[in-house]
């Protein structure tokens, strides 16, 4: 079928598309899974059993491992999925054997401004309506499981507040005396709400609940989030659940899930979001879709059980970070490497001419305002300043020890002259070009960047971590704010500097990995100082641990663990075919 995504929406194309799917079933089969390892939920859905497939496949040898990342973005995103499944298709299209490993969509974005992450015109993941909007249940689980251990938490707190302990004891509870100023988690739902940021739970009488200041944070930032994109088995994810720390005791005790009993529980919400989804791109090549998005507030990564599966199967894995290099690249350099024990053969930074432009000092970009012509027409001034951006993440892709590859993901109104401006600057700071026309051409739009992308697998690389776990906590967030974000310095809070000595101070606390949280849309933690900011200080206002998922948490400027819903939403332009059933409108 000859799809033209000029003259039609996205989703328009994606419904064409996927008139011609692969059934579930025979996908999986081309890769080359047995039928006890697929569990079908639908003719063109699924997922494949992590355990079985796993335990079966560990002895395959590995093929080549690519990231995609990208600039810093404008607030209308500048294709990294898109540019993933085209890379993915591109590959398909000279003949290698590829799997792409993406992240599932989170209900936020979609129904807000930024949309589904589903890629673009030809070069999308499909069916798009499942992946959009729930897919196999694996963000309602994770939610119910977190909630769950706040449901654990707060009638734990009321009982012990009611209840002697002669009482507690003779239904087997020890009392845990928490510290309602010190609870470390809050409730998670999956959408924008920023109304849910702060709120006063336990209003009534002491049947009520135990009541507190409170509040939500999205879904996709919740540790259980964390625990699914990094656990390895079943086992490894019920250990790490069992470590969670929800809150403190009055004396500075931690109190985990496990002390709440609610551990195993939390597990039951989670075996079958355990298994990775499979998806394809238009053109038929397979997608894994696993864990959740977010890299400036939580991991932001396909899950490795996904990666460790695809690498097995395929000449080449594509996953995809979330943001930009200085967000979900170093994420995946320095945290899931690490724990996966995978090393990248190639990493893809993606820059758009627009992006360069804003960087450049063009006018603001904001969704639902029309661009400035400034975007429109050929500027090379705004092009080449921006490349400082560019720059930037081309030296901490570099610092990994791996060569990047830039590709510019090609607009129709992007000029020669200013794609010869970031070829020349790309080329002449020690990275690979290529320009992506998958958007309009799919799979054969994509092939130079695909070259690229297979000379650089072929180059001998010399991948390292940015810091030792036995580097101090304190020290690591320099290493993190200066090699990779630029700044002169850290400042802390008197809260966070506390927290900073305790970690340090914590043998176990000590060894775990750094997810720093700042914001996306800049190299700075302010998100209006946009390309390459100077003489500025990195303020840590608080530090949270994750000991579940294994990391320590530095929250940086004024970055909030709900975002909040624009006055202009994406959910105002969905709706239902009422004859057929089918979603028209997302993005």
């Amino acid at each position: 079928m000859k799809l033209d995504p000029t003259k039609l929406k996205d989703w328009q194309v994606a419904e064409a598309a996927e008139a011609e799917m692969k059934p579930f079933a025979a996908l999986a089969g081309e890769m080359g899974f047995k039928a006890d390892e697929l569990i079908p939920m639908g003719r063109q859905l699924g997922k494949i059993d992590s355990m079985r497939a796993i335990g079966r496949l560990k002895s395959l040898p590995q093929g080549k491992y690519v990231d995609v990342t990208a600039i810093t973005p404008t607030p209308l995103g500048e294709g990294k999925t898109t540019t993933t499944m085209a890379l993915t298709e591109g590959l398909g299209h000279i003949g290698k054997r590829v799997i792409a490993c993406i992240r599932q969509p989170s209900g936020g974005p979609t129904f807000n401004v930024k949309g589904s992450a589903a890629g673009g015109g030809l070069a999308q993941c499909i069916p798009l309506t499942p992946l959009s909007i729930r897919l196999t249940g694996d963000i309602d689980s994770i939610t119910n499981a977190h909630n769950l251990a706040m449901v654990a938490l707060t009638s734990r707190m009321q009982h012990e507040r009611n209840y002697d302990d002669a009482r507690l004891a003779k239904i087997g509870l020890k009392r845990l005396d928490v510290d309602p100023n010190r609870v470390q988690v809050k409730w998670a739902i999956d959408y924008c709400a920023q109304a849910l940021r702060s709120i006063t739970i336990g209003k009534g009488g002491k049947m009520d609940g135990f009541e507190m200041e409170s509040g939500f944070q999205i879904t996709v930032s919740s540790e259980v989030m964390a625990i699914l994109a990094v656990s390895k088995n079943l086992k490894d994810m019920r250990e790490r659940i069992a470590r969670m720390v929800v809150a403190y005791s009055k004396s500075g005790k931690e109190v985990t899930t496990a002390d709440l009993n609610v551990d195993g529980a939390m597990t039951a919400w989670m075996v079958e979001a355990l298994n990775p989804n499979l998806l394809q791109t238009i053109e038929g090549q397979p997608v894994f879709v696993h864990a959740g998005p977010f890299a400036n507030i939580a991991i932001g990564q396909s899950s490795i059980i996904a990666d460790e599966i695809g690498t097995r199967l395929a000449e080449y894995v594509v996953t995809e970070s979330g943001f930009a290099a200085d967000i979900g690249f170093e994420k995946f350099w320095n945290i899931k490497c690490r724990l996966s024990g995978l090393k990248p053969n190639a990493v893809v930074v993606v820059a758009t001419i627009r992006a360069l432009k804003m960087h450049g000092g063009g006018p603001a970009v904001k969704p639902g305002i029309p661009l400035n012509e400034a975007y429109t027409k050929e500027n090379l001034g705004l092009v080449e300043a921006g490349c400082a951006n560019l720059l930037a993440h081309i030296e901490t892709v570099k610092k990994s020890g791996v060569r990047p590859v830039v590709c510019l993901n090609s607009f129709y109104t992007d000029t020669k002259p200013e794609i010869e401006i970031v070829k020349r600057l790309a080329e002449k700071n020690g990275a690979l070009f290529a320009v992506s026309d998958g958007w309009l051409k799919g799979g054969e739009g994509a092939a130079e960047l695909a070259e690229a992308v297979v000379a650089a697998c072929n180059e001998k690389n010399n991948f390292q971590h940015l810091y030792d776990l036995s580097t101090p906590l304190r020290k690591r967030i320099e290493l993190i704010a200066k090699d990779v974000y630029g700044a002169t310095g850290v400042t802390y809070t008197d809260t966070a500097l506390a927290k900073a000595k305790q970690y340090e101070a914590d043998p176990e606390a000590s060894k775990l990995c750094t997810c720093m949280v700042k914001t996306h849309l800049s190299l700075s933690h302010d998100p209006d100082r946009k390309g390459r900011p100077t003489g500025w200080e990195l303020p840590i206002r608080d530090i949270l641990a994750f000991k579940g998922a294994g990391f320590i948490v530095p929250i940086s400027g004024d970055i909030k663990l709900m975002p909040g819903t624009s006055s202009d939403p994406a959910f105002r332009r969905l709706d239902v075919d009422v004859e057929t059933g089918r979603v028209k409108g997302l993005f």
